[in-house]
């Protein structure tokens, strides 16, 4: 995790599975900001595979975030999280790019 005023950037490797959910859901718990809206990026780029459990906690952040009044960028490239999206209607909902510049961008 990174501070880029005012975002706070996640970044992610390896699979978004069940094994790793728990650990990534505890770490964005722990950094999530107090008292103002959140404005996250979680870049996903080098995620090479999402399972279901991985797609709930995407979308159980997205939820919380907009909830609080904030936002949240994915950054993905073309590949497996991209399809995942797609194929499961969620590509509408979640607000992706292609590169780290665009997410920091499009959150502030």
């Amino acid at each position: 995790m990174k501070q880029e005023s005012p975002c706070t950037v996640f970044q992610l490797h390896g699979e978004l599975d069940h094994l790793a959910v728990p650990r990534v859901r505890a770490f964005i718990d722990q950094a999530w900001p107090a008292g103002e809206p959140p404005h996250l990026v979680l870049d996903l780029s080098e995620v090479p595979f999402c399972d279901s459990s991985g797609l709930g906690l995407l979308v159980r952040t997205l939820q919380r975030v907009r909830h609080a009044g904030g936002s949240l960028v994915l950054v993905v490239g073309p590949g497996m999280i991209e399809r995942l999206l797609t194929i499961t209607n969620l590509d509408g909902h979640f607000r992706t790019t292609r590169s780290m510049r665009e997410a920091l961008d499009a959150a502030a």
